[in-house]
């Protein structure tokens, strides 16, 4: 997929009403007292803010876009809330500019289907989850591979399913990632996109500490 089209193609979007979400995974995350959150995909930072207020003086939420137009915008709306535990970073989620270990929780809305390798976006996750921590994602999959002609379409891709895979391919993805205790959380009937079917799911998992058993 041509990540300059889909950085482009959001930026333009960054200042209209339009929803670019397929889920509510921030609806599902618990963000709790001075936990350290991450939305990949963050957009025009509004689950960001919301985290934040949640996470409290003591916790600090990390917004992460690939587009300039949808950071532009969120730095702009934190600044004038007054919020000043988040940080908005620039940066593709094939290479997530944030140290390892250091997220309680990590959420994302319909954005990882667009990464070309999506187990390398997902080994970013396990690797910035401190151990015990979580993730809560919306995407999208397809019920059956997506036809070339639409992954870099600029209708699919703003509808976020032209990078979607099938559920199947999907969750093994996360298991050879490492993740445990995988749950779908909810999930959407199967709808028509072009000459295909997708849906969407929120799905939870875990990073397992980490034992140091002493004898």
């Amino acid at each position: 997929m041509d990540t300059s089209s889909i950085n482009i193609r959001y930026s333009e979007l960054a200042n209209e009403s339009c929803c670019l979400s397929c889920g509510g995974a921030v609806n599902y995350a618990e963000p709790q007292p001075g936990e350290c959150c991450v939305d990949l995909g963050s957009g025009r930072g509004t689950d960001v803010l919301r985290m934040a207020e949640a996470v409290g003086a003591n916790g600090f939420v990390f917004g992460v876009d690939a587009s300039d137009g949808m950071l532009e915008t969120a730095r702009k709306t934190a600044g004038k809330l007054g919020i000043s535990n988040v940080s908005f970073v620039q940066s593709d989620l094939e290479h997530i500019a944030i140290p390892g270990g250091v997220a309680d929780l990590i959420i994302s809305n319909c954005t990882i289907n667009h990464a070309a390798d999506k187990l390398r976006v997902w080994n970013e996750v396990y690797r910035i989850l401190k151990g015990g921590g979580r993730f809560v994602v919306s995407d999208i999959y397809s019920i059956s591979p997506v036809p070339e002609q639409y992954r870099n379409d600029p209708v699919a891709v703003s509808e976020c399913w032209a990078g979607a895979v099938t559920r199947e391919e999907y969750l093994q993805t996360l298991t050879e990632a490492g993740f445990s205790d995988i749950r779908i959380l909810e999930e959407s009937k199967p709808y028509s996109k072009g000459m295909i079917e997708v849906a969407s799911f929120t799905i939870f998992g875990k990073k397992e500490k980490k034992c140091c058993c002493c004898s």
